[in-house]
């Protein structure tokens, strides 16, 4: 289950995070649990082949440091280098952000990777029951090591609906985005304008506001360009991805066009009949042809300048 929590940021900006709650959590606890259980059975394995038969005392003190290793160190490791995603995690569509929907580090993944070990679900946890108790009893589904580290866990795939519908370019703003080196934009962070394009609309202004221009400032020092002057944060990001959207599309259809140029490469040309053959073009005189009757003429194109609108920068429906 899911539900909408309000956090409030360090900026007194309330922000609305579909928040994770126990049965979404504990499906990815239970893929990355099998994940840590098959490295265990490798571990044992690989301790039968190594240690000698004799020595149990070291064949036990082996077995604890892997214990500890592939309990703890698992999911520190893999929260701190994907920003709060296990393999559990990214199946399910979760992730682990600060209470004021940062990214977690390395210090928050430690915190909760030990409380876990320690508290929530082995040593002292019994299995998991003190980590269901306490996100039962939270509104945010946080268990002890999410109070230690100052961290949830939210929900971050987004279902796709209307608001995934393609960006457009802003008006105006098409000359000024052609010139842009978008080599550099990384995928997440365009990721993350598109989800927030998507939900802006439903966001409070404060958050709408504050969430924006934190995008718009991220995008602009990754492609070393500012934002323009009275141009909004949501037209700033849209107008990127819009152009990236169509570099994408163009590039994708010259690949198409070469493949299908290099089939017909291949392909036996068909040889020039001669003059006196049938079928050699004849030698037309005077002017071009006139068009078939049964054409249709093509509609005069309107006259006069387009009407701009009042607002140019009217945020998409």
């Amino acid at each position: 289950m899911h539900e909408e929590s309000e956090l409030v940021t360090g900026e007194a900006v309330v922000l609305d995070l579909r928040v994770a709650k126990l049965a979404s959590r504990a499906l990815a606890m239970a893929l990355d649990v099998l994940l840590q259980f098959a490295l265990l059975l490798g571990a044992v394995l690989l301790l039968t082949l190594v240690v000698p038969f004799a020595d149990e005392s070291l064949f036990l003190t082996l077995l604890l440091v892997f214990v500890v290793l592939i309990m703890v160190g698992y999911p520190v490791v893999s929260e701190t280098l994907t920003r709060g995603r296990s393999l559990g995690k990214m199946a399910v569509g979760l992730r682990v952000v600060r209470v004021d929907g940062g990214p977690i580090r390395f210090r928050h993944a430690l915190v909760r990777g030990l409380a876990g070990f320690v508290v929530d679900f082995w040593a002292l946890g019994l299995f998991g029951a003190v980590a269901v108790i306490v996100s039962l009893c939270s509104s945010n589904g946080r268990r002890v090591g999410d109070f230690l580290a100052g961290t949830l866990v939210i929900r971050e795939r987004v279902p796709e609906g209307p608001g995934y519908a393609a960006i457009g370019m802003p008006p105006g703003l098409e000359g000024w985005a052609a010139q842009l080196d978008l080599t550099r934009l990384p995928d997440d962070l365009a990721l993350a304008s598109r989800q927030f394009l998507a939900r802006f609309r439903e966001l409070r202004p404060e958050a709408s506001h504050a969430l924006g221009w934190g995008l718009a400032q991220q995008m602009g020092n990754a492609l070393g360009t500012p934002v323009p002057p009275g141009v909004p944060p949501w037209a700033f990001l849209a107008a990127v991805l819009a152009e990236r959207r169509n570099r994408d599309h163009a590039r994708a259809f010259q690949a198409y066009v070469a493949q299908v140029e290099a089939a017909r490469g291949h392909l036996p040309r068909p040889s020039a009949p001669a003059p006196d053959q049938p079928g050699y073009p004849a030698v037309v005189t005077g002017g071009p042809p006139a068009a078939p009757s049964h054409w249709a003429a093509s509609p005069a194109p309107p006259s006069g300048p387009p009407v701009p609108d009042d607002n140019p920068f009217t945020p998409p429906g």
